[in-house]
C-alpha cells in the first residue's frame, strides 16, 4: 500500500476516516485499477434499505463485500436521503474490508456520528424534559464533526420539544 495520507474525522477522541476518503485512496492507486465497486439492494421499500457491496478484481473476483441497513425514520437526513447513506455506508465498509482506512476502526466518521445520534435519541425519551434535550443536545453538538447534520438530527428528533431560543441557542454551535 502506498504512503497515502488519509483525512480523518475525531469523534469523541477517536479518529475516523470518512466513506469518500477511502473511495478516492481506491480509484488512485494503481494495485485497484480496473477493479469495480458495485451495490445492490436486498431490500428497499418506502421505509428502509438494505445495501450490499461487493469490491472486484480484473478478474471479477469477489475481494471485499459490505452491507449497511438503513430506516428512514433514524434521522432528519434520513427522511429524504435513506437510500443514499445506505450505499454509503455498503461501500465504505466493504472497502474497509480490504483494508482500506482503518487503522483505529472499520467504521467510517459517517456510521460513528450516526451511531452516536441513534445512542442520543434512544436514552432521551420523548417525556424528557426539555432542558434535559438541551444538555444532551449542546453535548452531542459539541462532539459532531458535522454540525449541520448533527443539528439536522436533533431537530428533527425533538424540536416540537424545544422552545424557538432554545432552537436559536443550538443554531449557534452551527456556522
Amino acid at each position: 500500500m502506498s504512503n497515502y495520507k488519509f483525512k480523518t474525522t475525531n469523534i469523541r477522541g477517536k479518529k475516523y476516516v470518512e466513506v469518500n476518503e477511502r473511495i478516492k485512496f481506491f480509484r488512485q492507486e494503481d494495485e485497484y485499477k480496473n477493479w469495480t465497486i458495485s451495490t445492490e439492494f436486498t431490500a428497499l421499500d418506502s421505509e428502509m434499505c438494505v445495501c450490499k457491496c461487493i469490491i472486484a478484481d480484473t478478474a471479477q473476483r469477489v475481494i471485499a463485500t459490505g452491507h449497511a441497513h438503513e430506516e428512514r425514520s433514524a434521522s432528519h437526513i434520513n427522511k429524504t436521503s435513506y437510500v443514499e447513506n445506505c450505499e454509503t455506508s455498503a461501500i465504505g465498509r466493504a472497502l474497509a474490508m480490504m483494508g482500506i482506512g482503518i487503522d483505529t476502526s472499520i467504521a467510517s466518521a459517517n456510521e460513528v456520528q450516526e451511531a452516536i445520534a441513534k445512542q442520543t435519541s434512544t436514552t432521551t425519551s420523548d417525556t424528557t424534559a426539555p432542558e434535559n434535550v438541551m444538555d444532551k443536545a449542546v453535548g452531542y453538538l459539541k462532539s459532531a464533526t458535522d454540525k449541520r447534520k448533527a443539528f439536522d438530527q436533533v431537530i428533527g428528533k425533538y424540536g416540537e420539544q424545544l422552545t424557538e431560543k432554545q432552537v436559536a441557542g443550538l443554531k449557534k454551535f452551527v456556522r
